[in-house]
């Protein structure tokens, strides 16, 4: 069968995979990472967008003439719940989510029965991929792993995830030149940090003699004079003395950090391409500059990472009968409590829940919650209301 076919082509020899399967075509990408992912302010930027996108809830929805279900087959919401025995739904999210935004690029692949139907997801981390396409134009992706060995995967069967689509026909464009020379400004002036604090702890007092002295006699008169004046505990007056032998002179170091400005600029841009702020990074965002930003980065993810997941694990035929992959956000939403608490007057209407509402308090749902509830001046129009008939009268016509 096609899919044992498959799985040992998984386990074949990089030239077997290449030669027998499929043909190149020149299209390729290569992830960056490595040192990036081990910066500070690089996971910095990362963090507060993977752990948005693992707080979304994935639900399978139905809509069609019958009605609205949600998860109507167990078998999709065991997978969005735990895609395979090594992680959770909201582990897999977050992984898709730090590729994303290390390369523009995160795949994962869908293990199927031999049904046809999606049985396991597994988040793809290579260090290369190449598209390759054969003899019928049926596209493939070439994985280089980072034991060294090649896997080939359907692309019909890859979640491919990706923004900055403009340059390639099948990646997006990654974000290695625009981070390696910031990158580089950062790491200089770390460096340069390092080595002001390094010099000015050295030195604080230098002692000139004026009569020459042997090495040692030089270090007897220095460790003398550390001891006499420079311990806090036995120069409780704060006054020092030298003969004519010696002059102390303090040495003022610079206590400003080098290249300051220029610091602050890169780190700027760097933010810049991760789409965040200082605010949101140090949890200091107040309800607008939340909403944007999620609006700005996490929804798009969100709705790209919906589709995607519709269109490879439903075929035509269960998305034509109304099968979606859904994102709910409202345990993501950011609102202050005076806002929180103006929900009600959505329970009130029947816009919400009542436990819709106490999952936005960060409350437990109750008896009945889920019951859609309506106050008697708001009930539903269900009589149309007679028309008028206006009589004209032929003076006024």
């Amino acid at each position: 069968m096609w899919v044992f076919d498959k799985i040992k082509s998984w386990f074949a020899s990089p030239e077997e995979t290449r030669l027998a399967m499929v043909s190149t075509m020149g299209n390729g990408l290569y992830s960056w990472h490595g040192d990036l992912y081990k910066s500070d302010i690089i996971r910095a930027c990362l963090r507060p967008f993977y752990k948005a996108v693992g707080k979304l809830v994935p639900k399978q929805v139905r809509e069609n003439d019958k009605g609205m279900q949600i998860n109507p087959d167990a078998y999709v919401r065991i997978l969005l719940e735990e895609p395979n025995p090594y992680m959770t739904g909201q582990m897999l999210q977050e992984r898709l989510a730090i590729q994303f935004k290390l390369n523009n690029n995160a795949f994962a692949f869908i293990l199927r029965d031999a049904g046809g139907y999606a049985r396991e997801i597994y988040p793809i981390n290579a260090c290369s991929v190449q598209a390759k396409y054969d003899k019928q134009g049926v596209l493939f992706l070439e994985f280089a792993m980072k034991n060294g060995s090649f896997m080939t995967f359907y692309y019909s069967d890859v979640i491919h995830l990706r923004q900055d689509y403009g340059d390639n026909d099948v990646f997006g464009s990654s974000n290695a030149d625009m981070l390696r020379p910031l990158m580089e400004i950062i790491n200089t002036t770390d460096q340069g940090v390092v080595s002001s604090i390094k010099n000015s702890a050295v030195i604080r007092w230098l002692l000139k003699f004026k009569t020459p002295l042997s090495d040692a006699d030089q270090k007897k008169k220095v460790k003398d004079f550390a001891e006499a004046f420079l311990n806090q505990s036995e120069n409780v007056t704060g006054v020092a003395g030298v003969d004519t032998k010696a002059e102390a002179v303090q040495v003022h170091p610079d206590d400003k950090i080098p290249n300051a400005a220029q610091m602050d600029r890169a780190m700027t841009r760097v933010y810049n391409i991760f789409g965040t702020n200082e605010a949101i990074i140090q949890s200091k965002y107040n309800e607008d500059q939340w909403n944007a930003y999620y609006e700005s980065e996490i929804e798009p993810f969100a709705t790209q990472l919906s589709r995607e997941l519709t269109r490879k694990i439903f075929s035509r035929r269960e998305r034509a009968h109304g099968n979606s992959i859904v994102f709910e956000a409202s345990s993501l939403q950011y609102a202050s409590m005076n806002t929180k608490l103006n929900l009600v007057q959505m329970v009130d209407r029947g816009g919400m829940t009542p436990n819709e509402w106490r999952r936005v308090l960060n409350l437990g749902p109750i008896e009945n919650g889920d019951i859609p509830i309506r106050r008697l001046d708001t009930a539903q129009v269900t009589d149309a209301v007679p028309r008028k008939e206006v009589t004209m009268n032929a003076d006024n016509d």
